[in-house]
Order: structure tokens, then C-alpha cells, then sequence
């Protein structure tokens, strides 16, 4: 049995920059060689012992329902929840804060595919620091200006994110020594501990409120936030090109 039983999806959006695509299916909808992003990501989930799934909808949610329904056919149990305004990452999750309870849970964005054991990784590394609060799956070479940008100690700890650093943040940044630019890859586990940290959430100043400022201060206070570097394929599937590169990756 493993020690996270719930797993939150996001799967509101609409994918823009997908164009013509994402007409009559949102962007987490769309296939790779056959099989639905969101879909891949549910039998991952199911593979790695999670079984108890929120997927939070948006922009043509009934295609998600419908798609999966209770999720019995796809060995989960599946709720759902519509995110009313698209006001940010923070205010998204807080929607599962009643899904979750106190319980330890995965969050997932619905348009990124990893290798599969990744999913059951991230649960090992939960379990393997002792109270942990977060775990954030990273990745090194990507442009940490258009995501986070990361720096962790030698043990791995979360000591600072800076969400789409501007050039002088990130000249300030790699000044530091040591820093590599890490990049925030998308999947997360966390301990119910990051829920008020995202009820105290202001905007930003992109006027969202910003997941990534929840999880800064969540490491601040407890100083149990640690990444794990993804291995084998990362693809945010954010864009024609890249959902094409999927196409010849995934399998």
C-alpha cells in the first residue's frame, strides 16, 4: 500500500497555442499515438497504487466526464470539480483541499508526460524524509525563464523558487554559488501542510494567484520542501511541436 492514496489533476484549461486543436477537446484530451494525455496519466496513476483521482475541469469539461466517467474502467475512482475563473495555480489546487483532507496527496498537471515509474518516485522520495511537505520533480537544461526556477541545497532542499524570472532575477539567481537552473517540472507530492499557504496567497505580479509562491513559503517555514530530478522523457505537451514530439517519444 503505498503512503499517497490521492492524486489531484489539473485539467482546466484550454491550450491556446494548441489552435485549432483544442477546438472541440481540451488540451490534457489530446492524443499521442492514440491515447488521451489525461488518460496516459490516470493508468500511471492506477499502476503506481494511487486509485483515488481528482481531475478539476474547465474548458469542455464534459469531454473529461464523459471520457472517464466514475473511472472503474480505468482501475480509479474519479470526482470531479469545475474551476469557476482561471485566476492562478493557488486558487486551482485549494479547490481539492476537501478531496484531499489531511491526507498526503499527488498534484498533477493534466498536459505533462514522464516515464511511467516516475509517478511511484515521487511517492518513495515523500516517503523517504521523515514529515516530509512537498516533493517537486525538477529538470536541468530547460529555459527556466518561461516556468520556475529552482536552487536546493546539497541535501536537495528547497531553499528558493522565483517563478518566470526576469533576466536581472535570474542574473541575481546565478550568482548565487553552486546554483544550477533547475526547472520546475510539473509534478508534485505534498503534505497537507502547503493548504493554508495557499490560503494566505495575494496576486502576483501577473494578477494570479501563483502556486509557486505557496510552495516558496511552505519551504521557508518548514524547511522539509526536497526536488527529485526527473529521469528518462519530460514533455509538456503546451504546444503543437511539442505534442508532435510526443508522438515519437511515448509509446
Amino acid at each position: 500500500m503505498s503512503g499517497i492514496q490521492k492524486a489531484i489533476i489539473l485539467a482546466a484549461g484550454k491550450g491556446t497555442r494548441m489552435g485549432n486543436l483544442t477546438s472541440d477537446l481540451p488540451k490534457p484530451m489530446l492524443p499521442v499515438n492514440g491515447v488521451p494525455v489525461l488518460e496516459r496519466i490516470v493508468h500511471h496513476l492506477s499502476a503506481s497504487g494511487v486509485h483515488d483521482v481528482l481531475i478539476i475541469t474547465g474548458y469542455k469539461a464534459e469531454a473529461v466526464e464523459r471520457h472517464f466517467g466514475d473511472g472503474s474502467a480505468f482501475g480509479c475512482r474519479i470526482r470531479y470539480i469545475r474551476q469557476p475563473t482561471q485566476d492562478g495555480t493557488g486558487r486551482v489546487v485549494e479547490l481539492g483541499h476537501p478531496f484531499t483532507g489531511s491526507e498526503p496527496f499527488l498534484l498533477i498537471y493534466g498536459d505533462i508526460l514522464v516515464e511511467p515509474p516516475t509517478y511511484s518516485r515521487v511517492i518513495q522520495e515523500f516517503q523517504k524524509h521523515k514529515d516530509c511537505a512537498g516533493i517537486l520533480t525538477v529538470n536541468l537544461g530547460e529555459d527556466v525563464t518561461k516556468g520556475g526556477a529552482l536552487i536546493f541545497d546539497e541535501e536537495f532542499r528547497l531553499k528558493e523558487l522565483v517563478e518566470k524570472p526576469s533576466s536581472e532575477e535570474l542574473q541575481k539567481l546565478t550568482a548565487v554559488p553552486g546554483f544550477k537552473p533547475w526547472y520546475n517540472a510539473g509534478l508534485y507530492a505534498f503534505a497537507a501542510e502547503l493548504f493554508p499557504h495557499i490560503a494566505r496567497l495575494k496576486k502576483s505580479v501577473r494578477g494570479e494567484y501563483e502556486l509557486t509562491d505557496a510552495i516558496r513559503t511552505l519551504a521557508r517555514d518548514t524547511g522539509r520542501v526536497f526536488g527529485m530530478r526527473i529521469e528518462g522523457y519530460w514533455i509538456d505537451v503546451r504546444d503543437p511541436v511539442l505534442l508532435a514530439r510526443a508522438q515519437s517519444l511515448v509509446k
